[in-house]
């Protein structure tokens, strides 16, 4: 720090010190203080608009660097989440939407994918007409899952950058509700009143919705950012037919092996 210091006045010293010598060059060799005095007037009067541009730009150039690195950070934590316990939720929830068979296709990105088609993809998982139905089995496993993972999720909701992502914070929200409806039910969950098993499936389909759209927007994030996590995202994703980790070898690959 006493360093930069010294560095900070050392150079205020020499560029003054280099303006007082162009002045004086001025004067020696122009020899007209009038004229040197009213441009140095000039030169004042204007630095003031020059320093309102300087603080406009610079100020705006840095809170864009410091936004994208917030989101970094923000994505960061919304990559843990989906690890930990995003795509169980994303693999469980099609036991709870009859209809989940029309909206997976959508869903299904690749490498060829551009953000118009995250966007709208995501979009698509908003507006879908998701039609939920709840049985106590189905219930108990997901109060189960979410009970096993509390600690994790309120230790998401300390994360001060979370203000910064009203989305993943809104989907924070809704599973939270999901947890504490059934952990308020106790028992299992059979004989409830029709009502209640509506209201159920109502939260569930405001949590899932949330979840799919926020799983596309950080896929979308990986393709620009992180390609090789991406890759990753793609094979594992949870609407595809049969995701897996496992690379499969192309075509005729196997039999070139085995031949040789």
């Amino acid at each position: 720090m006493k360093n930069a210091g010294r560095w900070r006045v050392a150079m205020s010293v020499v560029l003054i010190g280099a303006s007082l010598v162009v002045y004086a060059l001025d004067y020696f060799i122009f020899g007209n203080p009038a004229k040197l005095l009213a441009g140095l007037f000039d030169n004042v009067a204007f630095l003031f608009i020059y320093i309102l541009v300087v603080i406009i730009i610079v100020e705006e150039v840095l809170s864009r660097r410091e936004k994208q690195t917030l989101m970094k950070k923000m994505n960061m934590v919304i990559g843990t989440f989906f690890n930990e316990v995003g795509l169980k939720i994303l693999k469980s929830f099609p036991v709870f939407v009859e209809n989940s068979a029309q909206l997976a296709p959508l869903l299904v990105f690749g490498g060829s994918w551009q953000k118009k088609d995250f966007s709208k993809a995501g979009e698509a998982a908003k507006s879908f007409s998701y039609k939920v139905h709840v049985a106590p089995s189905t219930l108990r496993d997901l109060r189960e899952l979410f009970c096993g993972h509390r600690t994790f999720l309120l230790r998401l909701l300390e994360n001060p950058n979370l203000l910064e992502h009203d989305q993943f914070t809104d989907l924070l929200w809704a599973v939270f509700h999901i947890m504490d409806e059934l952990e308020m039910r106790e028992g299992n969950l059979e004989g409830l009143p029709e009502a209640d098993y509506l209201h159920l499936a109502g939260d569930v389909q405001r949590a899932y919705s949330k979840i799919a759209s926020e799983w596309l927007a950080y896929a979308m994030h990986l393709k620009e950012s992180y390609p090789f996590l991406f890759s990753l995202a793609a094979r594992i994703n949870p609407f595809n037919p049969a995701p897996t980790a496992v690379i499969a070898d192309p075509p005729n690959t196997s039999a070139a092996l085995s031949s040789k």
